[in-house]
């Protein structure tokens, strides 16, 4: 697969900006009224006697099955203080991170005239990468220690391609993830194509809510990562076709081309090294796209739609690598 270019690379750049700019809708008139809600700081900053106080502000962040004695030793946890300390150094406050979730919160009611801003609260959970953010009908949940920079010495011994997006211009990114999910519902989901389309699905329905983060932060890629993507794309066609992979039912093209990891195993020497991982999700979002673009549907029925059909009516085509 080619090497990038200079040229190549500002082009993309540029049409990708243009491209970016046409999903913007005006959602300036839009209200939403929230306050970040730094249990973070207050549990961290709590004294014993301020436990009852805490319980009865957050009831939700205190498990029945522990007990007071419990969280008054997680107090005085040395660790618990230095995640306190770390997450408050990188995190004085929030103002740029609100911007982005306002944003968010603004697009999803413009879609979707019964959203309730939620409350929004911000923990810490001792590094827990999976669980980054969790999201209900009416509560947000945001583990800043999981933003802290993928330089920080909390994250010593974590894959690369794991520390990459802990960072915090990705934090509204996974939120709009966690409501994409609980939006996009594809029930069969056997195939290479079902993985692909169910992420493209997704990846497109961040393009609606957070057309204000760039393509490559919405799938969570570096710029050269999303760069040797789009390049490469014929050639990633070209492969899963020769090799008849998209109605494929073999449990192992998830690990190698639609769950998180250091790169997609296309098991060639002379690539796999330079490619991101979850090229499929990639691929599946450029077949999305050229469904809407290419009939006359809209965004929620194609959501309903089955990843067969948005396949074969797509008429998608990667452009031909000069």
């Amino acid at each position: 697969m080619k090497k990038l270019s200079v040229l190549v690379l500002c082009i993309i750049v540029l049409v990708s900006c243009i491209d970016d700019s046409k999903s913007n809708i005006d959602v300036s008139s839009i209200e939403v009224n929230f306050n970040i809600e730094r249990f973070d700081k207050a549990f961290g900053e709590a004294k014993p006697q301020d436990l009852p106080k805490l319980k009865a502000a957050f009831p939700f962040m205190f498990s029945n099955r522990f007990t007071d004695d419990f969280w008054l030793v997680q107090m005085q946890d040395s660790l618990q203080q230095e995640l306190h300390k770390e997450t408050a150094n990188v995190f004085s406050n929030l103002s740029k991170q609100k911007v982005e979730i306002t944003k968010l919160f603004k697009h999803l009611k413009y879609y979707n005239s019964y959203f309730k801003t939620p409350r929004v609260v911000t923990a810490t959970s001792s590094v827990d990468y999976r669980n980054k953010v969790i999201v209900t009908d009416t509560i947000v949940l945001i583990s800043l220690d999981t933003y802290l920079g993928d330089k920080h010495f909390f994250y010593d011994g974590l894959q690369e391609y794991l520390k990459a997006n802990m960072k915090p211009e990705q934090m509204v990114v996974d939120i709009a993830t966690k409501y994409g999910e609980m939006t996009v519902f594809q029930p069969k989901r056997k195939t290479l194509l079902d993985e692909m389309i169910y992420y493209g699905k997704l990846l497109a329905y961040k393009d609606r809510v957070i057309p204000f983060k760039s393509d490559a932060e919405k799938i969570g890629y570096s710029l050269a990562q999303f760069d040797w993507a789009k390049v490469n794309e014929e050639n990633i066609w070209t492969y899963f076709i020769e090799r008849e992979l998209l109605f494929s039912t073999d449990n192992k093209l998830a690990s190698q081309f639609i769950n998180p990891a250091p790169f997609s195993k296309f098991y060639l020497a002379e690539i796999d090294s330079d490619s991101p991982g979850r090229i499929g999700r990639f691929v599946g979002w450029r077949i999305v796209k050229s469904y809407l673009k290419n009939n006359d549907v809209s965004f929620e029925d194609m959501l309903k739609t089955d990843a067969e059909t948005i396949f074969n009516l797509s008429k998608y085509k990667p452009e031909p690598n000069e």
